[in-house]
């Protein structure tokens, strides 16, 4: 399975393993799966912990080549841009948006516990269970 990690599924599996569903764990540890994540995510973390919501460590720069280092990255292109624009739900998170239209047109499967990501048709979706 080619996974693509919501942010908090990434925070959770780095800060609060406890938080992830026995499946999502066992799916993002499996080493026959492709573990992916958006620098979307990597702006969601730091916006979060600029408004005090997590806590990172001093060194941000270090943190983030340590906390990216064993996934793929996940593009972030113009038809990634027109397909999050182009997503048939009322749904106005941009973060969201991208993430779901990144797992869409990279064929990837987003792990997430975000109810309103979940189903979303043609997208494939995990949720953590």
């Amino acid at each position: 399975m080619r996974l693509l990690l919501d942010t908090h599924i990434w925070i959770w599996s780095m800060q609060a393993s406890d938080r992830l569903g026995k499946r999502t764990a066992h799916e993002i540890k499996n080493p026959e799966n492709e573990r992916w994540l958006s620098p979307v995510s990597t702006w969601e973390a730091l916006t979060l912990h600029a408004k005090g919501r997590i806590n990172l460590p001093h060194d941000i720069s270090s943190w983030v080549a340590r906390a990216t280092a064993a996934f793929y990255e996940a593009p972030l292109t113009h038809e990634i841009a027109l397909a999050a624009r182009n997503l048939p739900w009322d749904h106005d998170d941009p973060a969201d948006r991208f993430l779901a239209a990144t797992a869409q047109v990279l064929n990837l499967t987003l792990v997430t516990a975000d109810g309103r990501l979940l189903g979303l048709g043609e997208i494939s979706t995990l949720a953590n269970r």
